[in-house]
């Protein structure tokens, strides 16, 4: 070959290369793993939030903060709900992916059910923030943004002692005598977050079911026993009705109190009692839904768990902002959250008990919930 057409053969391969570079962006790498950009060059970029379902007001909510604050910050967003179904939101994910997702929030349906797609994202350089719900089984989870779930468990124990009489508001004994009944019940065996809540709560109550001041009737007391699939409200509802047909029945034995993790199963819970003509046991929640807000305020409901999910709309939506501009986001634990694969670093938010006492204050003054809202329960 002379050195004429060798030079000339260089250029045109040089050219083709560069051409075919030049094809390749604005989705997904192609042939290989993407380089993260550098810092500053993802002004107004795509970021992906996937969340679970609208069938809880709680979850509409986080997806509206969340997109909120990404847009305050100058970022597109594309918002996905997959409506408790696996599939959809595996395949949501992969369409944010395919449309050039910078940034991923993922608050998943299952924990274990995402690994293909979280391996794409690390291939195209994509960083994944897991909201609220751990992403289990990956090592392309980045950061996750959460509330001390164990101590939300504890609080949802500590306020069904309280409701009992058992405990003071202060949390200590209040000397009651005699054993009170109850029966337990968990959130969702595929959601990371249902077995932190569980053991939290199962902290404070395991000590006054061992000594007898606390008797769970039926007898369920395992994780594998109360846990409710997918937090439906009906599943919990049609448990409760079982067990007040084959332990309460008669009419001998009263329920005193129900160790509800989620305000929609809290739901479930007191149609079953009034449906069975069982005076209001005290119940337990979480979320602080509006629905539960009004039963709370009407003396139905006992007690939530009042998690500000703004704060971690905030937190979610400055991590992104951080990774895109080559900054290392703030978090406050680095050992709580083993996902079987690896610690995810997080950052942990406070939550707080709710009462008829206190909900006002907490829900509606801080700006949360309307007081319109709550008391209409909508």
């Amino acid at each position: 070959m002379t050195t004429t057409k060798f030079v000339a053969g260089l250029a045109a391969a040089t050219a083709l290369a560069l051409s075919l570079t030049a094809c390749g962006g604005g989705g997904r790498a192609a042939g290989g793993a993407a380089e993260t950009p550098a810092a500053g060059t993802n002004k107004g970029a795509l970021v992906g939030v996937a969340m679970p379902t609208k069938t809880s007001e709680r979850w509409i909510d986080d997806g509206n903060n969340v997109k909120a604050k990404l847009e305050a910050l100058g970022y597109k967003v594309d918002l996905q709900y997959a409506n408790d179904k696996v599939p959809d939101q595996q395949q949501q994910i992969e369409s944010m992916l395919n449309n050039g997702a910078k940034a991923l929030i993922v608050a998943s349906i299952d924990g274990t059910a995402l690994t293909q797609q979280l391996k794409d994202a690390a291939g195209d350089g994509v960083k994944v923030i897991a909201y609220d719900r751990l992403i289990n089984g990956s090592p392309n989870v980045d950061y996750y943004v959460t509330f001390d779930n164990q101590k939300v468990g504890v609080q949802q124990g500590t306020s069904l002692l309280q409701g009992l009489g058992i405990l003071d508001a202060s949390g200590k004994d209040a000397g009651a005598k005699g054993t009170k009944n109850i029966e337990l019940f968990a959130g969702s065996p595929d959601d990371n977050n249902a077995q932190f809540f569980y053991n939290g709560a199962m902290s404070v109550l395991q000590p006054y079911i061992d000594k007898g001041t606390l008797k769970v009737v039926s007898g369920q007391t395992s994780f594998t026993q109360v846990a409710t699939q997918q937090w439906k409200q009906e599943t919990a509802q049609a448990r409760m009705e079982t067990i007040l047909n084959g332990f309460y029945a008669k009419g001998n034995t009263k329920l005193d109190g129900v160790l509800s993790p989620y305000d929609g199963l809290s739901r479930g819970i007191l149609n079953a009692t009034k449906s069975a003509a069982i005076p209001n046991p005290i119940v337990t929640g979480q979320d602080a839904e509006k629905p539960s807000d009004k039963l709370i305020l009407d003396g139905v409901q006992y007690s939530t768990v009042f998690k500000d999910t703004r704060k971690l709309g905030d937190t979610a939506a400055t991590m992104v902002d951080d990774v895109l501009n080559g900054k290392t986001p703030e978090v406050n634990d680095t050992t709580t959250y083993n996902n079987k694969v690896k610690v995810v670093p997080a950052y942990l938010h406070e939550s707080v008990i709710v009462t008829k006492d206190n909900l006002i204050k907490e829900v509606v003054d801080t700006g949360y919930y309307t007081k319109d809202g709550v008391e209409k329960g909508e």
